[in-house]
């Protein structure tokens, strides 16, 4: 006679919450990743904006200094340094947007990791509740045997005697 455990639609719940919160911590991670790669690639054109920026600068300053330089070509590589200038504002205001981006995926990597302990605590409360059951069920069941052995001991002796 073996009795079902009467929690257990409650412990498959916790199993699947746990799952659940699994699948989403590791969202949250890759989300995190992918956000920080974004944040990286968004410095590196930051980067390599200021690095053309220079070398045009640069440029004018040798023509201007050698003679080379005429008056359109100035006006044109002016124009090109401020738009070049603007691009480095504008990314400047995408890296920091981004950072808070960073920041807000990193509140839902924390979140979702104490939301994962959490279910695995109470997936394990209920997992050692069935193992506690189980063992009272076990010593029942021993404790019945035993019982029915001790009543028939005097009643095999008795027959062995007759």
């Amino acid at each position: 006679m073996r009795r079902a455990y009467r929690l257990q639609p409650l412990l498959e719940m916790k199993r699947r919450a746990r799952q659940k919160a699994e699948i989403l911590l590791a969202k949250a991670i890759v989300r995190l990743e992918e956000e920080k790669k974004k944040g990286k690639r968004f410095e590196e054109e930051k980067k390599e904006i200021i690095r053309r920026r220079r070398e045009c600068r640069m440029e004018l300053q040798r023509k201007v200094a050698g003679g080379e330089a005429h008056v359109r070509d100035g006006s044109v590589r002016v124009n090109f340094l401020r738009k070049l200038e603007e691009d480095e504002k504008s990314k400047e205001e995408e890296i920091v947007q981004q950072r808070q981006v960073i920041e807000t995926a990193e509140l839902e990597l924390k979140r979702a990791r104490r939301n994962y302990i959490d279910a695995v605590k109470d997936q394990r409360v209920i997992e050692k509740h069935k193992e506690l059951w189980c063992k009272k069920v076990q010593l029942e069941i021993s404790r019945r045997e035993e019982k029915e052995m001790d009543e028939l001991g005097p009643i095999v002796h008795r027959r062995s005697l007759s």
